[in-house]
Parts: structure tokens; sequence; C-alpha cells
């Protein structure tokens, strides 16, 4: 019965919970950092900016706005920061679990990206884009109150962008890009083994006290595209649209499992506990951008930009694993969001301009009880400045800093004899989150 039971409930707590990775700049686990100028106006010229090559990130149209030959690249620093206050945690049985741990569980991150251009005639130009549009990291004490939910949880992807866009007439573009996505997640989490083995009759046994903390990796391609279109309605405005795909990805990896005391270590060393392979099916989600840019005077720059996302497609993790045990299930039931930013340009000297911008995004996570210490997501606002630099016509540098202000999030994790949260337990308290994200971004034309 050890053997048995152990290996099942241990699989289950950590394999079934999530494969994504909570952060705090963007909602659900989306990363839109992925040019220092969007960042800089607060992605209110995301859609309708088309200021460099970066841009087809967010609308593939973007090149045909850049004559000639252009490259970018692009970095970003993340610091995210969520805790978890006036958290409770108990067992299935409502035996309390207590720590003295950290309930932070915020990650700081690196965000690299890359896009290059050339023009290959008066009608089509090539493109290529990589970047990372989901992930980030979150990790905490191994023994603070919620280990039984979550410990460590790390999720990479990297998008693989060709792009063709065609010069339609002298004001609009029309374009296609194809994205081939690569996935990697590590996922972690306690297994009380210690009530295990004390119902089981272990006299050293402790409940809360022997745990075994078990490792998911698992890694994926998949395919998709994005579409996208630029109008240039007057010589002042200009209209942008892109379209996004979702992308189906299964995620193939194993469990590795270790002790934290004696006890634990013993029963992994008799082969009472141990690992097994699994895979798990993960969906990033599909998005759409609607933005406006409109050049007020010489100097001052005007801009918005609307994103919906389609997080629905995110409405449950189902594991199924190697060894023929029964799947598990873990109902997330998002919601699809919108965000909204405006923007503005200002152009202090013919080598300088100077960016700020406003936005607001919507939290795909329905309510408390669907919340998780993966991804402990609520609505936030943020807050951006930032700079660009031209010292020749040829090289622009840019900086920007924006600060997100997210709204507290309760979290209600409940757990019943037959539900999800069986081995994982009781989990309630309010989530304070906030991030910082610095971003430098080179950009040159030839």
């Amino acid at each position: 019965m050890y053997n048995k039971f152990n290996k099942v409930s241990i699989a289950v707590a950590i394999a079934s919970t999530a494969l994504v990775a909570s952060q705090a700049a963007a909602s659900g686990f989306q990363v839109r950092e992925q040019s220092a100028k969007t960042l800089a106006n607060a992605f209110s010229n995301a859609a309708a900016g088309a200021e460099d090559a970066s841009f087809m990130a967010h609308n593939p149209a973007a090149i045909g706005n850049i004559d000639g030959n252009q490259v970018v690249g692009g970095l970003a620093y993340i610091d995210a920061n969520f805790e978890l206050q006036d958290g409770s945690a108990s067992s299935v049985f409502g035996m309390p679990y207590g720590s003295d741990a950290s309930s932070q569980g915020g990650e700081s991150a690196w965000v690299p990206s890359f896009a290059a251009k050339t023009q290959l005639n008066e009608q089509f130009d090539l493109g290529l884009a990589i970047y990372a549009p989901y992930g980030l990291s979150t990790k905490y004490d191994e023994d603070w109150i919620g280990r039984y939910h979550a410990v460590e949880t790390e999720l990479t992807t990297i998008d693989f962008q060709p792009t063709l866009n065609y010069r339609a007439s002298d004001r609009l573009n029309l374009a296609v890009g194809l994205r081939a996505q690569y996935a990697d997640a590590t996922l972690s989490n306690a297994s009380d083994f210690g009530s295990l083995a004390a119902a089981q009759g272990n006299p050293l046994a402790t409940p809360g006290q022997n745990d075994v903390i078990g490792e998911v990796t698992g890694d994926d391609w998949g395919y998709g595209y994005t579409l996208g279109a630029l109008f240039q309605v007057t010589d002042q405005t200009r209209l942008g649209i892109s379209y996004r795909s979702k992308i189906d990805l299964t995620l193939d990896g194993e469990l590795d499992v270790r002790g934290t005391d004696p006890v634990s270590e013993g029963a992994i060393d008799a082969g009472l506990v141990g690992g097994t392979g699994g895979k798990a099916e993960l969906t990033t989600p599909a998005n759409l951008n609607l933005g406006v840019y409109h050049q007020l005077s010489d100097r001052l720059a005007l801009m918005a930009n609307a994103e919906w996302t389609e997080w629905s497609s995110f409405d449950e993790l189902v594991v199924e694993f190697e060894d023929g045990r029964s799947s598990s299930r873990t109902e997330e039931n998002w919601d699809n969001t919108w965000a909204f930013s405006v923007g503005a340009n200002y152009a202090l000297t013919p080598q300088w301009l100077l960016r700020a911008g406003l936005g607001v995004d919507e939290s795909p996570v329905p309510s408390a009880e669907y919340r998780t210490p993966r991804v402990p997501d609520a609505d936030r606002q943020w807050a951006t400045l930032g700079a660009t630099w031209m010292p020749t016509p040829e090289l622009g540098i840019t900086a920007g800093y924006m600060h997100v202000f997210g709204d507290d999030g309760d979290i209600e994790q409940q757990a019943t004899p037959t539900n999800d949260n069986a081995s994982r337990g009781n989990l309630a308290g309010t989530y304070e989150v906030s991030a910082d994200v610095v971003a430098l971004s080179v950009d040159y034309r030839f």
C-alpha cells in the first residue's frame, strides 16, 4: 500500500497543480516586454506604433512602416514581488500547517529579444523576431505554509517568428508571420509524507514534518501564426490591428523526488516513494491588438491600444501518467481579458524623444477559489517613463521603466477528501502584488 499510494499521491500533488509561471508584470503568465519602446509607452503603441522591427512581435505589419534594413536587440529585467499576507494552511482533515518561513514568492527574470527586417523590393518586406511571449518564475521557501501547493515554478517560452509583409498601397500594409514556440517548464512542491506514514503506523513519522519534495520538468514545440494590418489614415493618423493565434503544447516530462529529513529520505531509498513520467496539455492563448497613433504636432504624438487575450483556453489542466494510473485534473476556469493603455511621445530635440504611458490590465482569475500560489494573479495598473536617444539618424538607443501596481487578491484553496486539493490541503490569505521593469534596446538601420 505504501508503494502504490505514495507514488500516486505525490505525482498528483506535484504534476496536477499547473505547468505555468506566475508573474506580476502582466495578467496570467503573459510577457509583453518585447520592445523597450512599447514598454516605455505602456504598450499603447503596440498595434499602431510601428517604430522599429521589434514591433513585429506585437503587429507583424509594423515592418512595412520601416524602409530599408534594420536590426534591433533588447533586454528587459523584471523584478516581481508578491507575498501572501495573513496566510493560513491546513490538511484536508483540518490539521494546521504552521511555518516561520517567508511567504514571498516573487522572482526576478531577464527577458531578451531580437528582431531584424529587410526590404526585398517596393512591395515586400521580410522579417524575423525572436522573443518570449509567456513565462517567468516563482519560488517560495521549501517550508512555507503553502508548500504543498507550490514551491518553485518556472516556464520559459521562446517564439521564432519569420514574417512577410505586403505593401498593398502607400497607406496599407498587410502581414503574416509563422510562429514556432518552444516551451520548457519546471515545477515543484512538497508532499506531506509524514501524515501518510503516521496514519499507517510509522512511529518515527510526524504529520507536516517529513516532507518529500517532487520536481516535474517538461518541454515541447508548438506552432501557430500571426496576422497584422497597418493603415495610414492620414499623414498624422495610423491605425493598427493584429492577431496572434493560440498554440497547443504537450509537455512531456519526468517527476523526480527527494526527502527533506531522514524519515522521508529513508522511504525514498527503500523504494516506498518514487517518481514517474507523464505529460500535460498547455495552451498559450490567442490575443488581439487594436491601436491608434496620432501625430498631434511636430513634437507631440498620442497613442492608445486595446488588447484582448483568450485566457478561457486555459480552463483546466489534465495530467496523464505513463504507468497507467488515473489522470489528474485541475480546474482553472480562467476568463478572457482586456488590457487598455494610453501614451505620449514628446520630441525634446531632434536627438531626444521622451516617452510616457498609463495602462490597466484585467486578471483572468475569476475568483479566490481559482487563485493559486503559482498564479496569484489580480487586476493591475501600470505607469511608464522612457526616452529614445538617436546620436545618428541610423542608430537609436531606448530605455524604459515601468512600475506595476497590483490589486490585492484573496486566495481560498479548499480541500475535501475527493477534490483536487485532497493531498495539498487548505490555503487562504491575501496576496499583495507589484513589479518593477526596466528595458533597454538598440536599433540600427542600414
